[in-house]
């Protein structure tokens, strides 16, 4: 008799997997006028630093813009455009680079936090400020939405690569991530609704009404395939 299949093991119970806040260093913020850099942290939540400020309402958290160092000073909503200030899109001039931006005023930084992604004012139009994001999609938002100058801080991350599966481990322990994690396809057929070495195979498109072991895959899909150009 084969094993529950994940999907369905996470409604037994609650997720076997939760993520460790305990350890998180806090929530990134705009809630403040003018800070200083007092120090530069790695936070488990995330990949790219976070920079510990010393304002006027306490201590706060923000995404370390690239080339920061301690001693910096850190203002909001300034007229001097330079970059790791924090300014209104309305403010940032026309191909301007940004990151940590708000999804609506005062939500915080939600959108570009990875390490070394930037995204692109390209215009102001109807009370709206239209931005490219990394993925080269264009998206709206409000004029008022906060952004930082610059990009973010940890941009080669990627450059030094997992030698050992060991520090893949403790990289996926740190963040209570389900690793090794076993291809469906390479499981037996008793284990999971794609696995076996029947061809063509199981169709990945299921009915939204399928049961849960057998609920995987494009779930109540309208289309599949390659999309038409």
């Amino acid at each position: 008799m084969g094993k529950r299949i994940i999907s369905r093991a996470r409604g037994k119970g609650g997720p076997p997997y939760k993520s460790p806040g305990h350890r998180f260093a806090g929530k990134p913020t705009y809630t403040f006028n003018k800070g200083e850099v007092v120090d530069l942290i790695h936070d488990p939540a995330r990949d790219a630093p976070l920079a510990k400020l010393k304002t006027d309402r306490g201590e706060k958290l923000m995404i370390a813009p690239d080339g920061i160092k301690v001693g910096d000073s850190v203002n909001i909503m300034n007229t001097n455009i330079m970059e790791n200030n924090v300014l209104a899109l309305s403010q940032i001039p026309k191909g301007s680079t940004v990151f940590a931006i708000e999804n609506y005023p005062g939500s915080g930084p939600q959108l570009c936090c990875s390490p070394g992604t930037t995204a692109i004012i390209i215009s102001y139009d109807n009370n709206r400020v239209l931005v490219q994001m990394p993925s080269k999609e264009f998206k709206e938002f409000n004029p008022k939405c906060l952004a930082i100058v610059g990009k973010a801080a940890g941009w080669g991350r990627k450059d030094k690569r997992y030698l050992k599966a060991g520090q893949l481990h403790f990289a996926k322990h740190a963040r209570n991530k389900l690793w090794p994690r076993s291809s469906a396809t390479k499981m037996n057929p008793v284990d999971h609704p794609f696995g076996g070495k029947t061809k063509p195979g199981t169709p990945k498109s299921i009915s939204r009404w399928a049961p849960p072991g057998a609920k995987v895959g494009s779930i109540a899909s309208r289309r599949s395939g390659k999309a038409k150009r």
